[in-house]
């Protein structure tokens, strides 16, 4: 195949309007809903696996094992299609589902980054802490939640951006995203390799962009980090 550039420019013209749309209207606030959600199951995940209570820290593990361990397109399919049949008086709309598998899924792995970034903080931040009678709720929120949440945002950028990729799946669950429209343009056209080459570039773009966030706030997150 030869690739014909004004036949491109033509079959893009007419998708990039509804892809754009479809952008707005999804794949952004579906990104933004699901993350938030998954920050609170990843603090509450992490916390579980740090408890000393064992059945606690027994389902926290299971549950991070189960989402980490299993593809997000399975995971979709298992809640959009599969509770229904196991509890009839279930019946989830595709947002729903959608959202609720994301957060999940993108839980389970901030959960590990947070967890990570809680250990990785010395002992002696502790110790200085019960030197000066701070209680535990205090030395966690004033001394080691900062320094955690510093060293966490790098990992949780990048799942936030992995995040966002993983929303092209919501498609097989009929929700109408940036992925579905493009689909329904190549099926209408009969031009699928230009559709999904604007697919592609506008995943590239929204990454991009998450990308420089990221630097800039990974740089506002140093700036009380001494240096040598």
């Amino acid at each position: 195949m030869i690739f014909d550039l004004s036949r491109a420019l033509e079959v893009w013209s007419g998708a990039l309007g509804p892809m754009l749309l479809a952008t707005l209207k999804v794949t952004i606030p579906l990104s933004l809903i699901a993350f938030a959600i998954s920050l609170v199951l990843a603090v509450l995940a992490a916390s579980a696996r740090l408890s000393r209570f064992r059945p606690l820290k027994a389902i926290a593990w299971l549950y991070v094992w189960v989402f980490r361990g299993t593809p997000l397109l399975v995971q979709l399919f298992i809640v959009f299609y599969g509770l229904p049949k196991v509890f009839p008086g279930l019946m989830l709309n595709p947002w729903t589902a959608a959202v609720g598998t994301l957060a999940l899924n993108c839980g389970a792995y901030a959960s590990e980054a947070v967890r990570a970034s809680i250990l990785s903080i010395p002992r002696g931040q502790y110790e200085a802490a019960a030197t000066l009678d701070l209680d535990q709720r205090t030395t966690f929120f004033k001394v080691i939640a900062p320094q955690a949440f510093r060293i966490a945002l790098p990992p949780l950028s990048n799942d936030f951006i992995d995040l966002v990729k993983g929303t092209s799946l919501v498609s097989t669950i009929t929700l109408l995203d940036m992925f579905m429209v493009a689909q329904q343009h190549a099926a209408a056209t009969f031009e699928p390799f230009y559709l999904y080459i604007l697919v592609a570039a506008i995943y590239l773009a929204l990454v991009s962009m998450l990308s420089l966030l990221q630097g800039w706030l990974e740089k506002k997150a140093s700036v009380y980090v001494e240096r040598d």
